[in-house]
């Protein structure tokens, strides 16, 4: 075996193995001590080979802004529910107890 053969293969089994332990990382118990499902991993994988690394931010700062405008919505529901809640105890009458004989 030649020194430029060798060296190659050096790389390519110091690369496999850093390959391997990237997949041995994942296995499904550290997935389930990181809340992360299978599903989410693939999604992950699938978004990381697609997507480059700036569309991922824009997604990722759209996906905030999201979350953002369902915040006010919320927000907004619960006062309104809360504003019916104070004018219906408002002008609800008092009733008086009439005994009957």
């Amino acid at each position: 075996m030649t020194e430029k053969s060798a060296s190659s293969t050096d790389a390519r089994t110091a690369d496999l193995e850093r390959r391997l332990e990237r997949l041995e990382r994942r296995t499904p118990s550290r997935l389930v001590r990181e809340s992360r499902s299978g599903m989410e991993e693939a999604f992950w994988a699938v978004m990381h080979s697609v997507f480059p690394e700036e569309a991922r931010r824009h997604m990722k700062a759209a996906g905030r802004e999201q979350l953002l405008a369902a915040r006010v919505y919320l927000d907004r529901w619960i006062e309104r529910l809360e504003a019916e809640e104070e004018s219906a105890s408002a002008t609800t009458r008092s009733h008086q107890k009439i005994k009957i004989e």
